[in-house]
């Protein structure tokens, strides 16, 4: 018999493993669920077990048993993240058995891709358990914060897939622990690492409450200057001879590795969820199909609209995916400013301050083309129109169409292999000028990933009414007052 936790082979009808100590517990060719040996049909779905239950893996697979037990391991630092579905052995008892099955495919689905998106790799779902890790195959530095990160979207994702009777969605529990393990090298799934460092992060979890990321010392040391932590106290664990001292996860406050962290309190991020989900399901969907979208956020003046980018912008930089991020503000006076945000967004991505010389500024926008833009013409046409929003030439030699145009094709090229953001904040100060330049941005790139999202108080609508309406891949976002 096989353990599903490190691939030792023992011998039939053995009730826990020899080499890890773990329970052996045959597992569901058709849905996963784990059964007790020598179970003949499943208990989830009803399946014959058929060679499973004698022998604890699917026959087709008892062949390569053997070789998976002498494969080449070593001991690596990695983080295991577990999380499953609160009460939902209760949940199932209670509904239909082909309405269980398509809950646990949407809530698979949604951890898979949670869990890619942060870097991590999905070892194996068990019933309606997800186990992840990060660190193998390819370590990252940042691969414990990743793990947290991931665990609370997840819990996030979760409460949308399902509402009950009452209206409350479901709930998860995650518990993510970052240490040494016995990794095998070369392996995909089930059977990537096994140790103790698996067990305790399973019961860790076991013991979290629902809604609720418990990390362990290591993890919480290695994530904490991005991720607010509580203190839940040491942890008696089935198993562990002395309690596990744990942490809470509460929020994320900062970008990867603690990059723009307040130095105050950052208050928590409350009632604004479902817009936030909205603004990253429509990058995703950016992202995926490579079509420019526009999202038009207006609310009156400290309604939060600046802090629903922020949250945004701590996701965009946490997650695996490269993102092209530029942002830039509307004064509200000032001569010349007619397309200052845009021009904040490209000295941005031209590594360059406001104080810098000319010659510096000749030199940084000529290495940005040179990097996003392959084609030598195209440069030499795209560089006096990028000089000309620092200030730099003369802007009436080129028309209004041929600036636009160029400003344009920058912004295609910077997203021809990763998507692009275009954060406008304070749009209801800027000229008519900026706005006709979004619409053609739009209208003309909409067959690349380009993700505009606006930022205005409702004078913005006064102004130019209908902003944005009647366009395909737009939504308007307007934020009320908290209750």
């Amino acid at each position: 018999m096989t353990c599903q936790t490190c691939g030792t082979v023992n011998l039939a009808g053995a009730k826990f493993c020899s080499e890890c100590g773990g329970r052996l517990l045959a597992g569901c060719p058709n849905c996963g669920a784990t059964n007790m040996p020598g179970a003949k049909f499943c208990s989830d779905c009803g399946t014959h077990l058929g060679a499973t239950a004698s022998s604890g893996v699917p026959a087709a697979s008892q062949s390569a048993a053997p070789a998976r037990a002498t494969a080449t391991t070593e001991r690596r630092v990695v983080t295991v993240l577990f999380a499953d579905l609160v009460g939902f052995t209760s949940l199932a008892a209670d509904r239909d058995s082909e309405a269980v099955r398509d809950l646990l495919s949407r809530y698979f689905d949604a951890a898979r891709e949670v869990v890619e998106r942060y870097g991590g790799t999905v070892e194996k779902f068990i019933g309606d358990a997800v186990m992840a890790v990060w660190g193998t195959p390819v370590a990252r530095e940042g691969d414990a914060e990743w793990a947290v990160r991931a665990a609370l979207d997840l819990l996030v994702a979760v409460r949308t897939l399902d509402s009950g009777a009452d209206g409350r969605g479901l709930e998860a529990r995650a518990g993510v622990l970052t240490g040494e393990a016995a990794v095998t090298l070369g392996a995909t799934g089930q059977g990537m690492v096994a140790g103790d460092l698996v067990n305790t992060a399973s019961r860790l979890q076991s013991v979290a409450p629902p809604g609720t990321v418990l990390v362990g010392e290591a993890t919480q040391r290695a994530a904490s200057s991005a991720i607010v932590f509580e203190a839940a106290g040491p942890q008696v664990l089935k198993g562990k001879t002395a309690p596990v001292p744990a942490w809470r996860a509460l929020r994320v406050v900062a970008k990867r590795g603690g990059e723009g962290r307040s130095e105050g309190l950052e208050a928590p991020f409350v009632g604004r969820d479902d817009e936030l989900r909205l603004l990253k399901d429509f990058f995703h969907a950016t992202s995926r199909e490579r079509r420019a979208r526009l999202l038009s956020v207006t609310g009156v003046a400290g309604i939060g609209k600046s802090r629903l980018a922020w949250e945004f912008l701590k996701y965009i930089d946490g997650v695996l995916e490269t993102v092209w991020w530029h942002e830039g503000r509307s004064p509200a006076l000032g001569e010349g400013v007619t397309f200052w945000a845009l021009g904040e967004m490209v000295r941005r991505r031209a590594g360059l301050a406001e104080t810098d010389d000319e010659a510096t500024t000749r030199e940084r926008v000529a290495a940005t083309l040179l990097e996003f833009v392959p084609d030598e013409t195209e440069r030499r046409w795209i560089e006096p129109a990028l000089l000309t929003l620092l200030g730099i030439g003369d802007a009436a030699a080129r028309s209004r169409d041929e600036l636009f145009a160029s400003w344009r094709t920058f912004f295609e090229r910077v997203a021809t292999e990763f998507p692009a953001v275009l954060v406008f904040e304070d749009l209801h100060w800027a000229d008519p000028g900026l706005l006709d330049f979004i619409d053609h941005l739009l209208e003309w790139s909409s067959n690349s990933p380009i993700y505009v999202i606006t930022l205005a108080r409702p004078e913005l609508l006064e102004r130019r009414p209908g902003w944005g309406a009647g366009r395909r891949n737009f939504v308007a976002l307007s934020l009320e007052p908290l209750t």
